[in-house]
């Protein structure tokens, strides 16, 4: 039956063209976008695993830039500790060669008092961030030995959790300006330090000879704990880098995991795209010719 009113055909053609647009309009915006899965509306499980991988994957990234600084507070650490000790060592040496009886000792603590300076400012110099290692106040209200390094962020059935190094600096800290002179370079062996012992008044006599070698002994330890403590910042340091490594890698892991939910694939689309284009003109034509159909009608009343 030929109708006026209603044109069957014209509404199929029109049904079947706006699903070709509907398609094509998808096709393109996820080819704009490189995304299949762009909002919740696509597939609301597929986003909503996508966004929280995100997030982990963005508070990851803060995770690697906490190590990175932790790595240079560790390093700036180390090198300071090798630094002085080389100092130290020097230190020794000058004792050792003040033992030798007719030596003017005095000369020689000039020597030493520069180097003992140059201990401190070590001790001083190696800041990172606003944080000393080597050189503490531990009577200060603020000060824990115990440094941590934020070093992972794990998600667990809802619950997320901050993993962190701890370094311990009890015995890694050369100077303690709290007065208990418990740093390696200002512990007391008696009444001396090595940062404050002085050879200037000592003679040849016995009791100062021995001193004086009571004095190389005690240097010689104190290198010795320097040498523990730099490995065992050392230790740290290298820990502290393979968690950035391995930060690094789960942050690409979870760059492909998100990919595989939700990036279009670029090849499908394109072709799904061409094929929709052709489909669209096919639809417009097909629209067309419903529409002149009923124009035939007329041709009954003339």
């Amino acid at each position: 039956m030929a109708s006026i009113i209603t044109n069957t055909s014209a509404q199929i053609a029109l049904r079947s063209l706006s699903m070709t647009n509907a398609a094509l309009e998808k096709t393109q915006q996820r080819i704009s976008t490189g995304l299949r899965v762009g909002t919740a509306e696509d597939n609301a499980a597929y986003w909503s695993i996508a966004t929280t991988m995100r997030s982990d994957r963005s508070a990851l990234n803060t995770v690697k830039d906490a190590l990175g600084l932790g790595a240079a507070t560790v390093d700036v650490a180390y090198t300071g500790m090798n630094s002085a000790i080389d100092v130290v060592k020097e230190i020794k040496n000058k004792l050792v060669a003040a033992r030798q009886p007719g030596v003017d000792r005095a000369k020689v603590q000039t020597e030493i008092s520069e180097l003992q300076n140059q201990l401190v400012n070590i001790g001083d110099s190696s800041v990172f961030s606003n944080e000393n290692w080597l050189s503490v106040d531990s009577s200060a209200a603020s000060f824990n030995a115990t440094k941590t390094i934020v070093a992972s962020f794990a998600r667990s059935g809802g619950a997320v959790s901050v993993g962190t190094i701890s370094i311990d600096i009890t015995n890694v800290k050369l100077f303690d300006a709290s007065g208990a002179a418990t740093g390696i370079l200002d512990e007391l062996n008696g009444t001396y330090s090595v940062s404050t012992l002085s050879i200037a008044a000592l003679t040849d006599s016995a009791a100062d000879l021995t001193t004086l070698e009571g004095m190389i002994t005690w240097t010689d330890d104190a290198i010795s704990s320097m040498t523990t403590s730099a490995a065992t910042l050392g230790s740290a340091k290298q820990r502290v880098n393979l968690q950035k490594d391995f930060v690094g890698s789960l942050m690409d892991a979870i760059d492909r995991g998100i990919s595989t939910l939700v990036d279009a694939d670029m090849t499908e689309e394109s072709t799904k795209l061409q094929a929709l284009q052709v489909q669209q003109q096919l639809g417009t034509q097909a629209l067309s010719i419903a529409n002149q159909s009923s124009q035939s009608i007329l041709s009954l009343f003339r």
